[in-house]
């Protein structure tokens, strides 16, 4: 048996950790095809832009499903964590509502949440608020503004969120917090607001390149404690890394480990692994022809080993 595919019935059957939940290893859909080889490396799936409500709400009247039902199906079908992403986000979002009143975009946020919880009645995990200290929403005072608490909006959101989808987890999305102390703490502090309220399950850190590449292993230990400080489960989300194939391969091994073996960690999603489709470049681990670049090689089999 492919080691791969010894790592993916592993994690099916993973070990409990904290929370409650498996620890996950996933990735993302962007085609209506499966990606070459997941069932043998993922157990998570995040839709890549096929959620985000610019994707879909391609105007008032005509919303865009196919691509979202075909990625939410295979999850389903194949017993995989689905994660919803995003309901709110200042980026991709439908740009006729500029030309609407705060009442009206009131009344079109929450068709929206309404569309999406009965078209999707088992969603495992949602980011409902993806990026809220770098790209607010043009619709924000529909939701509140910034308020008494500064964070109005998103409280709202993540409310509405709650009413609509009670099954679900309710994840927060943010970048900027696994390299910044500072970041971190301010991301801490609306997490709180939102706990305080009883709104939020999950605190989501995202990983791109532009910060794994360089933070410093001290640095993440620090930001990953301000978070785990709210005492909410931690949601990896967007991983990647790059590099050429041996600074690739150093790199997962010095930084993965930070991520996945904080005890607060309940899973880790990686943002692409195909070459040629991915949204940064040189941070594939899966070559074209179907090879394994090392770091991949490397993944598979020290999460094998963290779970014998």
């Amino acid at each position: 048996m492919r080691i791969s595919s010894l790592v993916a019935g592993l994690l099916l059957t993973a070990l409990i950790f904290g929370y409650g939940q498996e620890k996950f290893l996933g990735n993302v859909f962007r085609g209506y095809m499966e990606p070459p080889k997941f069932r043998e490396y993922w157990n998570q799936v995040t839709p890549e832009n096929a959620g985000k409500w610019g994707s879909i709400a391609i105007s008032r009247e005509i919303w865009f499903w196919g691509l979202l039902d075909a990625i939410y199906e295979y999850a389903k079908e194949q017993s995989f964590i689905f994660k919803f992403h995003t309901l709110v986000w200042g980026q991709q979002q439908p740009l006729w509502l500029v030309d609407l009143s705060p009442e009206e975009q009131r009344a079109e946020i929450e068709r929206w949440f309404k569309t999406v919880a009965e078209r999707y009645p088992s969603i495992d995990l949602i980011d409902v608020v993806n990026e809220p200290l770098h790209s607010s929403p043009l619709y924000k005072e529909a939701l509140g503004g910034e308020g008494v608490s500064g964070w109005d909006w998103v409280i709202t959101a993540f409310e509405l969120a709650r009413t609509f989808f009670p099954q679900s987890k309710l994840l927060i999305n943010e970048y900027g917090v696994i390299s910044n102390p500072t970041e971190a703490q301010s991301y801490a502090h609306l997490v709180q607001l939102l706990k305080s309220r009883g709104l939020v399950d999950g605190v989501g850190i995202q990983c791109h390149a532009f910060e794994m590449d360089y933070v410093d292993l001290a640095t993440m230990r620090v930001c990953l404690e301000i978070l785990a400080a709210t005492g909410l489960p931690l949601y990896v989300s967007e991983l990647d890394i790059s590099g050429d194939d041996q600074t690739q391969l150093r790199r997962y091994q010095e930084k993965f480990p930070v991520l996945w073996e904080h005890p607060n960690v309940v899973g880790v999603t990686l943002w692409g692994y195909v070459q040629g489709q991915m949204w940064t470049e040189n941070a594939y681990l899966l070559r074209v022809d179907g090879t394994e670049r090392p770091a991949l090689t490397w993944l598979m089999e020290y999460v094998r080993r963290r779970h014998e």
